[in-house]
């Protein structure tokens, strides 16, 4: 892509490197995939774009896109048939004969999700292209990875520890795939896959593989925990926390591939028996591209018109009538409607329980808040109140509160009805409320005693002028 960007007419590509937009490209695929589906084709595009933007920031927006866009499309290698890549290689052979060989390839691809939308999945070359290895053992090149990548975070060496723990959620995404790959294939051909010997040892190494991954990941995770906790510097912390991000995703992808390890023999079963009891296919599958528009593309027009209004004739489905037809409309109208209930159906008696109501506040509480709120010697402030009544139980601060606030404008005429002697009263001190439960403005509280208007015959005022009974 990169000798070829300068024949590109839609954009000046010279200031984009995409060789690293393309490596940037399929590392976004392969950390967004799980086993069960594959990464979002906008989501990556958005990822992309934001690369594509630290390259070249003064251009357009429509540009960046258009330039991931370009190299998701190039990797998928849209324009050929089976969209794979192929390069010509040479090895002398035992006979000192130089032999080409074509090797196909794939980086992405485009797979079916279940709701019908395209996902896009890295390949195990793409894997490979990022870890800088070919035909390498996922297993052991993993527990490399994790090995160099624990001594890396024994030394303190944070920032070479993320490209090896990068390299070992790479080997894990590559072992995921492996087994899927081996899972899809039963599902089509139970015949093709070794389900005797090959596929039941790979499961039981699969398995004692994921335990030990998950204890080493877990000591891993542990270290640099407190690498990141023991750390001042800004910048550690960063890698630490980035680190811990991965590493855990990596524990969860063992998780998903366990998951999926101990379901594979009923898979297996199941399957087996489902292609076993199936139909053979009655008729072969046409090859397009092969047995028809290759042969059509060589026959003058006048040939190629009838062979090709034969092919659609048949393979296009017959198109339903817009409209009943009479027979069955009348069929339908004729047909006797059906009985129904007048009523409808029983309905059930419904058994209720009578549910027990309890009073929001004890016995207990009011005799403490009672004790609390007799102020008759001196005032004292609600925030010492309700730090008291805390002590005793939670509801008693809360009654001691609401009592409180009904204090701050009090009814003295129902006081006096009920034959209280004190009523009490709250003014505001100007300090606020500083408690955990409780905010506001703090009161003062104080008991103010009630005296009941006196009788005109023995009022000590008999016999004075109105003005003086008045002052």
């Amino acid at each position: 892509m990169d000798e070829n960007k300068g024949s590109l007419r839609w954009v000046k590509a010279e200031v984009y490197q995409l060789a690293e937009i393309a490596l940037h490209t399929i590392d976004q695929v392969t950390i967004s995939m799980d086993f069960d589906s594959g990464a979002s084709q906008d989501k990556v595009l958005d990822q992309v774009e934001r690369f594509v933007v630290l390259q070249a920031p003064d251009r357009s927006a429509e540009e960046h896109r258009k330039v991931a866009r370009h190299v998701l499309q190039r990797l998928i290698n849209v324009g050929t048939v089976d969209r794979s890549f192929s390069e010509t290689y040479g090895s002398v052979d035992e006979h000192g004969i130089y032999r080409r060989y074509s090797f196909e390839f794939n980086l992405l691809v485009e797979r079916a999700g279940p709701e019908g939308k395209i996902y896009l999945r890295a390949t195990d070359e793409a894997i490979n292209v990022l870890v800088g290895a070919l035909d390498t053992d996922v297993e052991s090149a993993q527990i490399a990875a994790e090995v160099k990548l624990g001594s890396l975070i024994k030394r303190g060496r944070l920032a070479e520890a993320k490209l090896a723990a990068e390299q070992a959620r790479y080997r894990t995404v590559q072992y995921g795939e492996m087994l899927r790959q081996l899972l899809d294939a039963t599902t089509r051909d139970v015949r093709a896959v070794d389900w005797e010997h090959e596929v039941p040892k790979l499961l039981a190494d699969a398995l004692v593989h994921i335990e030990e991954r998950y204890d080493f990941e877990h000591r891993i995770l542990r270290n640099i925990s407190e690498a990141r906790d023991k750390s001042d510097e800004p910048i550690q912390k960063q890698r630490a926390a980035e680190l811990v991000s991965i590493v855990r995703d990596c524990i969860r992808r063992h998780m998903q591939l366990q998951k999926r390890l101990l379901t594979a023999r009923s898979l297996f079963r199941e399957e087996q028996d489902r292609q076993q009891f199936a139909e053979l296919p009655r008729r072969a599958v046409l090859d397009l591209h092969g047995q028809v528009l290759t042969p059509v593309l060589g026959l003058p027009v006048r040939d190629a018109l009838s062979v090709g209004a034969g092919f659609f004739r048949a393979a296009v489905v017959p198109e339903p009538p817009a409209l009943l037809g009479l027979p069955s409309l009348i069929a339908r109208l004729l047909k006797p409607a059906s009985e129904r209930e007048r009523l409808g159906e029983e309905i059930p008696e419904p058994v209720l329980t009578e549910a027990e109501e309890r009073p929001p506040f004890t016995v207990e509480d009011w005799a403490v808040t009672d004790a609390l709120l007799d102020l008759r010697d001196a005032p004292r402030p609600m925030s010492a109140l309700l730090a008291e009544a805390g002590l005793t139980a939670p509801s008693t601060a809360a009654l001691l509160l609401h009592r409180a606030v009904n204090a701050f404008s009090p009814v003295v005429g129902e006081r006096i009805e009920h034959g209280d002697s004190h009523v009490l009263i709250g003014v505001r001190n100007g300090d606020l409320l500083d408690l955990a439960r409780f905010g506001g403005d703090d009161l003062l509280l104080h008991s103010v005693p009630i005296t009941s208007p006196p009788d005109d015959t023995d009022d000590g005022r008999a016999g004075r002028s109105p003005e003086e009974a008045a002052e």
